[in-house]
């Protein structure tokens, strides 16, 4: 056992002068290399704290210490252009990067439903007899499935997904926390997928419902599982906070993970802009799919390779102090 008062007397120097170098605004050469070793030790003295008292006075404090050391050695305080490179290179990939097998698992789940939904109604189409007359279900192969990507202009049919599917990803990532959302978007989506699936399948057209679905749909359904991941980890937060407290727990992830939300915006705009100009276009059909796939690479070159190298550098995707709500502005 650690006698915490006299630990921090006997390093209450180094804490003070960390939390001074933080605090500047400006840093010669020497003060950045002070800052560097002390950020170092001082990390080695709050994990021996926290292992002693992690809700304690002395490892809240010390935490604030270094996490705006932090914040001072990974980012250039008043500078956008630092700022909007730290998001893009750091802060977002890190983010996306701790949930990568959370999405993979939602999307396999998501894809295991679909099929399930597809095999189940194209061996019983009598079951689509039930649900409308013959009439609609050939109207819909042969023109409101084709008709639905051509017949608003691209730009305003851009436009329209993109704002449609980035609202379904904000809800999951905000609505994530209650347990079930992402669970019933994902599973109604994925049965209405599958259902459209059979009935193309039924009239010999499911050529024409992939050729139509995978170029844009690769990299959109990839959004929505990460959101759906972003929202189901912070709903774990609170279920298993660790050895944090459940409002602790929650407070990390929900500023990590918030991220996500206007990350994926940008997402979506690329598969918006993919199903607005690539899906409905007169390309034949394996460029389109190519064009899909190779954005769909592109996300996952970006999160696994940015991602993994701000993990390796042990650097999180939190906000910086006074913008997750841990410090105020004096003076």
């Amino acid at each position: 056992m650690v006698d915490l008062e006299a630990y921090a007397k006997t390093h209450r120097s180094d804490w003070d002068r960390l939390e001074t170098l933080a605090g500047h605004r400006e840093l010669r050469s020497d003060d950045v290399d002070e800052l560097v070793e002390l950020y170092g030790r001082v990390s080695t003295h709050l994990s021996m704290v926290q292992a002693q008292d992690p809700d304690g006075a002395y490892a809240n404090s010390l935490s604030l210490t270094v996490a705006r050391a932090r914040a001072r050695l990974t980012s250039a305080t008043g500078s956008p252009v630092a700022g909007v490179k730290a998001f893009f290179a750091v802060k977002l990939p890190y983010a996306l990067y701790q949930i990568r097998w959370l999405t993979i698992i939602l999307g396999a789940a998501f894809i295991g439903i679909a099929a399930a939904y597809g095999f189940w109604y194209g061996n019983n189409p009598q079951m689509f007899d039930a649900m409308m007359p013959e009439e609609y279900q050939i109207a819909y192969v042969e023109e409101d499935f084709i008709d639905y990507y051509s017949e608003n202009p691209a730009a305003s049919f851009t436009t329209l997904v993109w704002v449609n599917n980035a609202w379904i990803a904000l809800q999951e990532v905000a609505f994530g926390i209650t347990g079930f959302f992402v669970p019933y978007v994902l599973f109604v989506n994925a049965q209405g997928l599958g259902i459209s699936a059979a009935m193309m399948h039924k009239y010999d057209e499911l050529d024409t419902f992939f050729a139509f679905i995978l170029p844009h749909g690769l990299m959109e359904l990839s959004a929505i599982f990460i959101a759906g991941a972003a929202g189901l980890r912070v709903f774990w937060a609170w279920v298993a906070p660790g050895r944090k407290t459940r409002l602790q727990s929650l407070a990390y992830w929900g500023r990590q993970l918030l991220l996500v939300g206007p990350g994926l915006v940008g997402v979506l705009l690329i598969s918006g802009l993919v199903e607005g100009l690539v899906t409905p276009s007169l390309l034949p059909t394996w460029l389109k799919i190519t064009i899909g796939a190779l954005v769909l690479a592109g996300y996952w070159v970006y999160t696994w390779v940015l991602g993994s190298r701000a993990a390796r550098a042990n650097v999180d995707a939190d906000l910086d102090d006074y913008d997750g709500g841990r410090q105020t502005i004096t003076g």
